[in-house]
């Protein structure tokens, strides 16, 4: 059985089976170009600063290596959902024991936030740099491209690619053009290619180089992504999605590649050659290139910096819509999940600023990239198991060369991050040797690396797949059906003209054998607080309103009673029905929406939550 598709508004909602040559080859390029954004986001920019001006040319490699091991996880994870139809968070679900998901879920939702966190950040410091708007401002005004978000998602995935393409391009150009005006060293460039040995600071920076690259959330979008592509679901289909696929990984990491060196060449020329060792601040750098090379190339910074954060939010939130819905089954408007994560992100922010300043930003940033590198492995194992899966993969099971490269880079990034929180713990303990490093801070680090085990381990020894539900269950085979007859049939009125035609459809329901609870409720501020004990005009008059209803039907030949509640009215029609055993309730609609529901309230939403008969809702 299939899980519900990732991201079902859009999925294949982009045909290629229409068009022929390059044209076909066109129509599957996009996914992986929005994916790259988050290979060249604000959290990038931080780690690249910070490796160019302390180490020169000197960690070109690392960037190198990251990008080929992102090229190798990016194309397995594309593989997996054109394959198998399912996201890296769904295929892990059916993969792994039920109780496994929560914590994968709350480890790659903490990758999103620090994710975010680092979009968050650049924005309000490509807003200060370019408007001098202040950073607490800047951190609060991106609460609200959430809209932005939504208008996207409206306008369907093309035009979501086209914006995210346009933000790419434009960092792009800044970067081409600021490489011109700093005139690096290719001699020194050619040798920072050359692996060298790593520890202390550059070993950090190192791994905040490779997190901020390798991105977790990545893999899961991708695996999601590739599925917005119909194409002929037959081996020759899948085979050429594939190969396409790839076409258009390599082009758009190749470009990320580009901007990172980009980023990482301009803060070795411009800063550590001229002898500015302690770069760490974006900031910092805006105002070294200002007074190096003129007011050109530091408005090109900002522009670029607003451009890769707003993009990289984009991503952020589609990655977590599909986290959420894969590992635990669960589906939420996607502005709330989006306002979710982003005031997640905003409150360590704030929180940054308020007690440590703003020149702490830049150390957050640096830090949120080691977060994301110390996800990884939560990630790129089950990635790896659920792609060698023959039984599920089939012909395209990956090959064991792949495997094997596979395997390497995840040993590579789980040993660098195991090396960087044993450095990192042991340096807490020699700074502060404070009882929260024994009672929180190792046990989790213990806890978390047997998880890591467990999530290597297990395919391994259980061959069990656990069967996926989707969100809503499986269909059921329908039996010859007796009509329902009900007894005692509920009806909501408001003395408004909907009446007539909610009556109507009650009396179709029960016929004459049927009885009838004709129910209003009094919501005056005296109802609200007297209840039953109201004796106001409304009541009255209500009151009366009901009786005439009563005796037009009982002249028609129907049984009815009246029943008039207070206060509020979803929780009295629900008290009233629940009391006088009503196995039908019949309610009109009030027909407004939108703001109107958020000043009226939605009453027939609430009873629908309250009461546990059926709810025939009629407009």
């Amino acid at each position: 059985m299939q899980d519900k598709q990732s991201l079902s508004e859009v999925h294949q909602s982009v045909a290629t089976n229409k068009r022929k040559g390059w044209r076909r080859i066109l129509a599957f390029i996009g996914p992986a170009y929005l994916v790259s954004v988050g290979y060249m986001d604000p959290g990038n920019w931080a780690t690249d600063i910070a490796g160019g001006s302390k180490f020169g040319y000197q960690l070109i490699w690392v960037l190198l290596m990251s990008n080929l091991i992102a090229l190798l996880l990016q194309s397995l994870s594309a593989r997996l959902g054109i394959v198998r139809g399912l996201d890296l968070a769904q295929a892990s679900r059916n993969a792994y024991p039920k109780w496994v998901n929560f914590p994968l879920f709350i480890l790659a939702q903490t990758a999103i936030i620090a994710c975010d966190l680092a979009e968050i950040i650049g924005m309000a410091i490509g807003l200060n740099l370019l408007f001098g708007l202040p950073l607490i401002w800047g951190i609060s005004i991106t609460i609200f491209d959430t809209v932005l978000l939504l208008f996207l998602l409206n306008k369907g995935m093309r035009k979501m690619e086209a914006f995210i393409v346009s933000m790419v391009f434009i960092v792009g150009l800044s970067f081409l053009v600021e490489m011109f005006i700093v005139e690096p060293s290719l001699k020194e460039i050619a040798k920072g290619f050359e692996p060298s040995m790593l520890s202390g600071e550059a070993l950090y920076i190192a791994i905040g180089i490779i997190g901020a690259t390798v991105m977790p959330h990545n893999l899961y979008l991708h695996s999601s992504l590739v599925q917005t592509r119909k194409f002929e679901r037959d081996n020759k289909g899948i085979k050429e999605a594939i190969k396409f696929n790839f076409i258009d990984t390599a082009v758009a990491l190749n470009l990320a590649f580009f901007v990172n060196a980009a980023i990482l060449i301009l803060a070795a020329a411009a800063f550590f050659t001229n002898g500015f060792h302690e770069v760490a601040e974006i900031q910092d750098a805006h105002l070294l290139l200002s007074n190096i090379f003129g007011p050109v190339a530091p408005a090109l910074f900002a522009i670029a910096l607003i451009a890769a954060g707003q993009s990289s939010t984009v991503t952020g939130t589609l990655a977590g819509q599909i986290i959420m819905e894969g590992h635990l089954n669960l589906r939420i408007q996607p502005w709330m999940r989006r306002l979710i994560t982003r005031l997640l992100a905003i409150v360590p922010a704030f929180f940054t600023i308020l007690y440590f300043g703003e020149d702490a930003l830049g150390g957050l940033l640096i830090l949120s990239q080691v977060v994301l590198s110390l996800q990884l492995g939560f990630a790129i194992i089950p990635l790896i198991h659920l792609t060698s899966d023959k039984k599920e993969m089939k012909d395209f099971t990956i090959k064991t060369w792949v495997k094997v490269l596979a395997w390497m880079s995840a040993v590579v990034i789980v040993s660098l991050n195991i090396k960087l929180v044993i450095e990192e713990i042991t340096g807490w303990i020699a700074a502060a040797d404070g009882w929260y490093i024994y009672v929180i801070i190792i046990p989790s680090a213990i806890l978390i690396g047997l998880l890591l085990v467990f999530i290597f381990l297990y395919p391994l020894l259980s061959k069990k797949q656990r069967i996926g539900n989707v969100p809503h269950g499986d269909a059921l085979a329908i039996e010859p059906i007796e009509k329902i007859n009900y007894k005692q049939i509920g009806i909501t009125v408001d003395f408004s003209k909907n009446d007539r035609n909610t009556i109507r459809h009650a009396l179709i329901q029960g016929g004459k054998s049927a009885h009838y609870h004709i129910i209003h409720v009094v919501e005056t501020a005296a109802a609200r607080y007297h209840g039953t004990t109201t004796m106001d005009h409304e009541t009255q008059s209500d009151t009366e309103n009901l009786e005439r209803y009563k005796i037009n039907l009982s002249d028609l030949g129907y049984d009815a009673t009246i029943h008039i509640g207070f206060g509020t009215a979803a929780k009295a029609i629900a008290e009233i029905s629940i009391k006088t055993e009503i196995e039908l309730l019949v309610m009109g609609a009030h027909g407004h929406k939108g703001l109107k529901d958020l000043i009226f309230g939605t009453t027939v939403d609430s009873v629908r939550h309250k009461v546990a008969i059926p709810v025939l809702i009629v407009r």
